[in-house]
């Protein structure tokens, strides 16, 4: 806003520049000044600008010691290196409500505390294989192998990763020098005996590779009682619980920068990878909780913790919430490659005859 005092004075450089032989449309453009605005000024000399002065900030917002607070909460050793999706969850869990994840990102942002921490490649649109589902563990399986760098050149370790879909825990995994029907044959007889899985019980879903497709692999499956499911030849996202699960590992701020030194530096990395992904990391698609606590049947009670600390949060402060609370209800169904018109929220196969076929 511009002060009676400096419209003075700007209308005088203006009546200066124009007694000089200037013309009053490059006068006011040399000012970055509109000739409407200078018009207006000259009509009325005594009159200011109208526009208040106060500053208005919402009823609800956080208070200077909250805030202090939710900054103290991100920066802990304990949140330090989580983002926001995975700080509340936990503080829920907790039985403690600062603030939304909204909230959260909107004081960091302020303060300069958020940073893009990778390069992502933008998502392709490819035609989808049968649609599965799963509506409790131990029922849709998911594996694919991925390479890890070695100290020389063009040789890499092959990890070989089983996932169930529904709970996101990983069942099985292992690393070896080399890709090999027989070897993923060794590790999915292994999940099958610890896992107590019974014949025609689980279906495993994969890519097109030699290791998947192989003879071996495919007697033992047959042996098993698993019936294998493939994904369209050369589309990755037609497998994409084990394509995400590769790039959360490769992604993470710990995975290391140099190539692996031996067999055994890899298996150990990746074995504390595999117990932070079971068993810490709250996983967006499941409502924040962790694999484990999904596949032993725990979340629809640390749920509904949930729900009861935000309905407490919300009784305590109702004007900071336009709506109903989060969504905590449990994830009742899981999707493989679903048609298009089938929406996952809640879903049954019951609804969708043909889920219930392909299942």
């Amino acid at each position: 806003m511009t002060s009676l005092a400096e419209r003075g004075q700007v209308m005088t450089m203006v009546a200066e520049a124009i007694a000089a032989g200037a013309r009053q449309d490059r006068a006011c453009a040399a000012i970055c000044l509109s000739e409407r605005t200078l018009q207006r000024w000259q009509s009325d000399q005594s009159r200011g600008d109208q526009r208040p002065i106060r500053v208005q900030t919402p009823g609800n917002s956080l208070s200077a010691l909250e805030r202090q607070c939710l900054l103290a909460v991100a920066n802990a050793d304990e949140f330090g290196h989580l983002p926001p999706t995975q700080i509340v969850p936990r503080l829920a869990d907790a039985g403690q409500y600062i603030a939304s994840e909204s909230t959260f990102y909107r004081v960091l942002k302020a303060k300069n505390q958020l940073k893009h921490r990778g390069a992502e490649r933008p998502t392709q649109r490819r035609s989808k294989p049968r649609a599965l589902c799963a509506m409790a563990p131990k029922t849709l399986f998911s594996w694919d192998i991925t390479y890890l760098p070695t100290q020389i050149q063009g040789l890499y370790f092959y990890l070989y990763v089983f996932m169930d879909i529904f709970s996101r825990k990983i069942v099985g995994w292992q690393i070896y020098d080399v890709e090999s029907s027989d070897l993923a044959s060794e590790v999915m007889r292994d999940i099958c005996k610890r896992e107590n899985i019974a014949p025609n019980q689980v279906v495993l879903h994969s890519d097109n590779g030699s290791p998947m497709k192989g003879a071996t692999m495919l007697a033992t499956l047959q042996a098993l009682g698993v019936m294998p499911s493939f994904s369209r030849a050369a589309v990755s996202n037609d497998n994409p619980y084990s394509e995400s699960l590769f790039k959360t590992m490769k992604y993470r701020p710990a995975y290391p920068p140099k190539p692996f030194k031996d067999l055994l530096a890899a298996r150990q990395w990746v074995g504390t990878f595999v117990y932070w992904y079971t068993h810490e990391h709250r996983h967006s698609a499941i409502r924040f909780v962790t694999p484990a606590e999904r596949h032993a049947g725990l979340d629809t009670a640390l749920l509904r913790k949930r729900s009861d600390v935000y309905e407490a949060a919300k009784a305590k402060h109702p004007e900071r919430w336009s709506g109903a609370t989060r969504n905590w209800q449990p994830i009742l169904v899981v999707h493989l490659n679903p048609e298009n018109h089938i929406v996952e929220k809640g879903e049954t196969k019951e609804q969708h005859p043909e889920l219930k076929k392909a299942a």
